[in-house]
């Protein structure tokens, strides 16, 4: 593409319609979740009172940072920041 090495990646990658190195990660993280949502629990399932955040998937609490980089956790985080 004869640019420097100064300048930055992101105009590239979009010239050439290719996804940051992120990005497919997490595309795979919500598509495991969408995919495999029954197994897992609303807020509303959880919780008998009205809340904000009534829609969204129930994260369980993990004091272990193993589990917290799990799949089925980073995937119920990142599915529950959608707008």
């Amino acid at each position: 593409m004869n640019s420097s090495n100064k300048n930055s990646c992101r105009n590239l990658f979009k010239k050439l319609c290719i996804l940051p190195l992120q990005s497919p990660y997490i595309f795979s993280l919500l598509m495991f979740v969408v995919k495999n949502k029954d197994p897992f629990k609303m807020n509303s399932d959880i919780h008998s009172f009205n809340a904000r955040c009534n829609h969204d998937l129930h994260i369980a609490v993990a004091n272990l940072a193993v589990f917290q980089i799990g799949v089925q956790y980073s995937g119920i985080k990142v599915y529950n920041h959608l707008p």
